[in-house]
């Protein structure tokens, strides 16, 4: 930091230097400059009247969301009202069936091979003509299945489908047709009609939409030379900026007010250009690959010994766990953690594996970089996987690993190759094998008490046994995608200045790993030969990330990087600070102003404010922290 601008008696040499030509010259680039720093505070003005604007669109009002379950219906017969969350509808289910008893079974639609769940058990009346009524809540994420039974004969009544909407109020009558005692029919009617959900969504689609397009005229403007020009004389920066650093005491500035003497403009000095679209698409395992190829090749070259960059391999990926271990384990308030319950896996863990593993595999087969070869016939149009051979070969033994691992380790009480979810899911017939191998091998290796205790997949599976998502089979496909990435880096420095070859083998991988992925999931959700799955990381998951990653570079580079017409902002900036941005949401999500006491904790436009809010706050931190140039490195 020392050093970036000059001295006092630098600039005093310059003003005594300075003449007419020279001084209109700064003034232009100090004016060239200010109107850079307008920019990026008009963009952060921009990003927090979006927030501000967001929270007055989607502010709670009179809370109409709950008005389906504020006023219920007066057939309740004062029976005791259920109270309806999120993503919840309230159905009443009444049974006019004479001397039948009914059991209504619910399910998910989305929730494949699964047992159905008992909702409500509704009973005869005891009186002729009057039906009784039992109220229950489903849910309104994905379509319904009901399934109506006879309680005494265990015989299926009837079942059908339907998409509930939220906070709605829906009656499902059952009843015998008019014209055959023995025909029953059930048809669901709507007593108030629901919210619409996506309202919200949209609502702060368009707001993000108006942001870009007055951040996109802004900068139009400001490139227009008569509306810069007369932006700088309205604010007159110069004087401004000097008026303000001497009132700090500031010794960067001298000499009176309306002197003859111009400063000579201070420019910064030039730094070695980056890859925009890399910053901008930070954060992913993916592109930590990239980052690593290009950075290692960038300290090799200066001369960096590989002994010594080990060490500084080794070290960050030990920091990385470290952070990750203390992120994974907040206590807030609840005394000291104990340590038989410490959980060991982790997001920042798994990262920081996946980068030792990686980086290390890359510094003991690097080679140089070759030079552009555009002119000469004995190029090889895949150099950029032919002088890799080792480190795909060592990749290729790694996914052999986990393919034999996943569908041949002998999992006890469970089939071999088992991947799904267990729970009711499988028709229930393996309850506790979620994760298949996966699992298995964490709650071996380190118990169940050390890795994640509440797996998504309990929602909709229902699922009881503890199961890690960043666990230590998936580890290796997150090397897999990390080399993926790498494959991007090669590209973008063993074709430098070559767009259209750059371009073209964005394309060929991106199909390549397209077609595997349609390949093993037979384009189905549920029904390929490894489906996409998140939680397992499975090989499928890693090709359609990595495919659509290509995907993105492919349009990214041209604009950002070519062309330049996109600079990347605003993903620009949390990109560069990465690290510090997802540590610091960890550890203060809880803590305002990220979050705050909601006045409905079930209203989707009061959640949606608050993170519209919240991220642009860091959002906002990663641009201050870029200006001032602050970097959390590890």
């Amino acid at each position: 930091m020392t050093g970036a601008r000059p001295c006092a008696a630098e600039k005093r040499r310059a003003r005594e230097r300075g003449g007419g030509g020279r001084g209109a010259a700064a003034e232009a680039a100090a004016g060239g400059m200010n109107g850079a720093r307008g920019a990026g505070r008009a963009l952060a003005a921009l990003l927090l009247a979006a927030s501000v604007l967001s929270a007055a669109l989607l502010a709670p009002g009179g809370s109409p969301e709950r008005d389906a379950e504020a006023a219920p219906p007066r057939d309740l017969d004062k029976k005791k009202h259920v109270d309806l969350k999120m993503d919840q509808a309230l159905l009443l289910i009444h049974n006019e069936l004479h001397g039948t008893n009914l059991t209504v079974f619910w399910n998910s639609e989305c929730c494949y091979h699964c047992l159905f769940q008992v909702l409500v058990n509704v009973s005869w009346s005891g009186r002729p003509g009057k039906p009784s009524i039992a109220v229950g809540a489903v849910s309104t994420q994905h379509g319904s299945l009901l399934q109506l039974n006879d309680t005494l004969e265990e015989k299926e009544v009837c079942r059908l489908e339907y998409k509930f909407g939220e906070f709605g109020n829906y009656s499902l009558l059952v009843k015998h047709t008019h014209n055959a005692v023995n025909e029953i029919t059930c048809d669901i009617i709507v007593n108030k009609n629901p919210i619409d959900s996506n309202l919200p969504v949209c609502i702060a689609f368009l707001v993000g939409v108006a942001l870009i397009i007055a951040v996109s005229f802004l900068r139009f403007l400001l490139s227009l030379d008569d509306f810069h020009n007369w932006i700088s004389k309205a604010i007159n920066s110069r004087e401004t900026d000097r008026l303000i650093n001497s009132e700090l005491g500031s010794p960067s500035r001298a000499g009176s007010i309306g002197g003859d003497a111009q400063l000579e403009a201070w420019r910064p000095p030039t730094a070695t250009p980056r890859l925009r679209c890399i910053d901008t698409f930070r954060g992913f395992v993916f592109i930590m690959g990239s980052s690593i190829f290009l950075s290692m090749t960038s300290i090799l070259q200066r001369g960096c010994s590989k002994f010594k960059l080990l060490g500084k391999i080794a070290w960050r990926s030990f920091l990385l766990i470290c952070i990750g271990v203390v992120i994974v384990n907040p206590n807030y308030c609840l005394g000291p953690l104990s340590w038989d319950k410490v959980r060991i896996p982790g997001v920042l863990q798994r990262l920081g594996v996946t980068y030792f593993v990686v980086a290390v595999l890359e510094l003991i087969f690097a080679k140089p970089v070759p030079e552009s070869c555009a002119s000469e016939r004995s190029c090889f149009s895949l150099r950029d996987i032919i002088f890799s051979w080792p480190q795909w070969l060592f990749i290729l033994m790694l996914e052999s690993i986990w393919l034999g691992l996943t569908f041949f380790l002998p999992v006890p009480g469970c089939p071999t190759g088992y991947l799904g979810p267990g729970g009711i899911g499988d028709l229930g017939k393996y309850p506790n094998c979620t994760g298949g191998a996966a699992g298995y091998i964490d709650r071996l290796l380190l118990g169940d008490d050390h890795i994640y205790q509440h797996p998504s997949s309990a929602v909709l599976y229902h699922t009881e046994v503890a199961y890690d998502p960043e666990g230590i089979l998936g580890t290796i496909n997150s090397i897999v995608m990390a080399f993926l990435g790498i494959q991007a880096g090669k590209i973008l420095l063993y074709y430098k200045d070559q767009t259209k070859d750059i371009l073209i083998r964005f394309t060929a991988w991106c199909c390549f790993l397209g077609l595997i992925s349609v390949a093993l999931t037979k384009i189905s959700e549920n029904e390929g030969f490894i489906p996409i799955n998140k939680n397992l990381w499975s090989i499928s998951y890693v090709t359609t990330l990595s495919s659509f990653a290509f995907f993105i570079l492919l349009i990214l580079y041209p604009i950002v990087d070519v062309k330049r017409l996109w600079t990347g902002t605003p993903f620009f900036y949390p990109g560069m600070n990465s690290i510090l941005v997802y540590v610091g949401h960890e550890v203060f999500e809880n803590y305002f102003p990220f979050q705050w006491k909601l006045q409905d904790n079930q209203s989707h436009k009061e959640h949606l404010t608050q993170n519209i809010v919240a991220t642009a706050i860091w959002v906002l931190i990663a641009y201050i922290l870029y200006k001032k140039k602050v970097f959390w490195k590890i």
